[in-house]
């Protein structure tokens, strides 16, 4: 029987720092902030995850791309927790993912989580275009490559983009 003591949780949050977004493969699932907790216990590693959202389709891959990185590494009996409460939060995204997403040519989600003017008809949030950084965009659709990005357009480089929603 594999002995885990002989991986902190260190080691294992650098193993998992390596699994990308399945959905963004330029950020990591630790930089995305859907990993909250890792405990390491003699037999088997659990790892505590929230989904961006609840119905999130990448759930299930994220699950089983933590667990393929973390076998690979040599470690057999790893647990997936899901938990729901504290609600994941754009917030919880590092700084180097923001950045990343912006490299990668999708607007990072602006910081707060006060995004609600979709309820109310309005969108009055200022998003910077990725490739150009122009402010003189505009929203095209609430609904961008996934249910998690709103579709925009710069107006002054015409070009279409993805803005990752704040939530």
């Amino acid at each position: 029987m594999l002995n885990l003591k002989q991986y902190n949780k260190e080691a294992i949050w650098k193993f998992l720092s390596e699994v990308p977004d399945p959905e963004i493969p330029v950020i990591s699932v630790v930089e995305l902030g859907v990993v909250r907790k890792v405990k390491v216990l003699t037999e088997k590693v659990i790892i505590t995850i929230t989904p961006t959202y609840t119905g999130c389709p990448a759930m299930k891959a994220f699950e089983d791309d933590i667990i393929s990185k973390l076998n690979d590494k040599g470690i057999e009996n790893v647990e997936i927790k899901t938990v729901y409460s504290p609600a994941w939060t754009t917030d919880w995204m590092s700084d180097e993912a923001r950045e990343k997403l912006r490299k990668y040519g999708i607007a990072p989600p602006i910081k707060g989580t006060e995004d609600k003017g979709v309820l109310f008809g309005s969108d009055s949030k200022i998003v910077s275009c990725p490739r150009c950084k122009s402010k003189n965009t505009t929203l095209k659709s609430q609904f961008g490559s996934t249910a998690c990005k709103a579709l925009y357009q710069c107006k002054e480089c015409l070009e279409p983009f993805d803005y990752f929603k704040c939530i």
